[in-house]
């Protein structure tokens, strides 16, 4: 946790957190401590393969993470893991995953009264604005994002995802019938032109994430809604198509988009191996992500925190100093060390996302 001398932010967005997949997959609600789930998972294989939790209601609380990008993610058959449950062989299945995945976010927030969904401008800012009044009792309010579109089986049902509360959509994750992806290239698919063309209709935010650099190019020419990349590190501390070249992040700050950075070792440091000592990368390395958007785009504004923590990977893969993502505020510490102005941390921390989210959100 920050140390007491170290003042927090009033509020973190996070602008990934993969909520029902763990939910459904792992067995981790989200409403549970981090610190129970990983004494119920002791004995079991997940950590070794899945990493030790860091997410729950109560981190959030602690460490001031008021609004969490939650997604609905499912996996692709043949990237499956042993404990991959979410899984997708053809079209249907992917619906009928996702779609399930979109009933447990509003099963959550009706049991939970410290949870909300968050579908428009107005409620987004009834969310934060207790947060930076010093409200007691705040909520956390959770804005629903699509990683990877083949839940959607055809581009005519967007709104009706829409219409239960779907407001962000990553085409890809690897590739799908929309685009190209992590580790599988390509370019749009005609599906995928067809998606971009209703999700303008509908106004939906773009997630650039994991879209192969063929298909960003593209959607990017394409596509004239709000854009983001949710959870994505400059390519110069992770080669490869997952990441973002300069030139994706220069016409990503063009558009008004976000980055949000992943403070997930193997995208900190290109030394840093899976299995490595975690103690090997510091959460100055975030900071140095971080510095790199905004000294590449000029401004603070078009960087931000995307943890997509227990994404597949846990504690023992992520800053030295971070154990759990109420930890996120130790990042606001080494952007004032940087230097970095309080107005400029705070457009790290949450400023950037409440902007964008505020501007796209109906």
């Amino acid at each position: 946790m920050p140390e007491p001398d170290c003042p927090h932010v009033p509020l973190i967005i996070d602008g990934h957190e993969d909520l029902a997949w763990n939910w459904l997959d792992l067995d981790r609600d989200p409403r549970e401590d981090a610190l129970v789930t990983r004494e119920r998972e002791r004995e079991t294989a997940i950590p070794a393969q899945m990493g030790t939790r860091t997410t729950g209601l109560p981190q959030w609380l602690a460490g001031r993470v008021g609004v969490v990008v939650a997604t609905l993610f499912t996996m692709p058959l043949h990237r499956a893991g042993p404990l991959d449950r979410q899984t997708y062989a053809d079209p249907q299945e992917a619906h009928e995953k996702g779609w399930h995945q979109l009933a447990q976010y509003h099963r959550l927030v009706d049991e939970e009264p410290r949870l909300t969904l968050i579908t428009t401008a107005a409620e987004l800012e009834a969310v934060v604005r207790p947060w930076l009044d010093g409200a007691a009792e705040p909520a956390v309010g959770l804005v629903l994002a699509l990683e990877g579109a083949d839940p959607i089986r055809e581009p005519a049902e967007l709104p009706d995802w829409v219409e239960r509360g779907l407001r962000i959509v990553g085409p890809a994750w690897g590739a799908t019938r929309y685009a190209g992806g992590t580790a599988e290239p390509g370019p749009l698919t005609a599906l995928g032109r067809r998606l971009l063309a209703v999700m303008e209709d509908l106004n939906l935010t773009l997630d650039l994430t994991h879209l192969d650099e063929q298909a960003t190019l593209q959607a990017l020419d394409r596509y004239p809604g709000p854009v983001i990349a949710s959870h994505s590190n400059p390519r110069r501390f992770r080669p490869g198509n997952r990441s973002l070249s300069d030139e994706m992040i220069l016409l990503l700050a063009e558009r008004g988009g976000v980055a949000g950075i992943v403070p997930f070792n193997l995208f900190l440091s290109p030394a840093w191996r899976l299995g490595d000592p975690k103690e090997a990368v510091s959460v100055t390395a975030v900071a140095d992500a971080i510095d790199h958007v905004a000294q590449l785009t000029g401004s603070s504004e078009h960087v931000a925190i995307g943890s997509d923590f227990d994404g597949g990977f846990g504690a023992e893969s992520i800053p030295a100093e971070m154990d759990t993502v109420a930890d996120l505020q130790l990042i606001a510490g080494a952007l004032r060390e940087r230097g970095y102005a309080p107005a400029d941390v705070e457009n790290v921390l949450y400023d950037n996302w409440r902007r964008l989210l505020r501007s796209a959100l109906p």
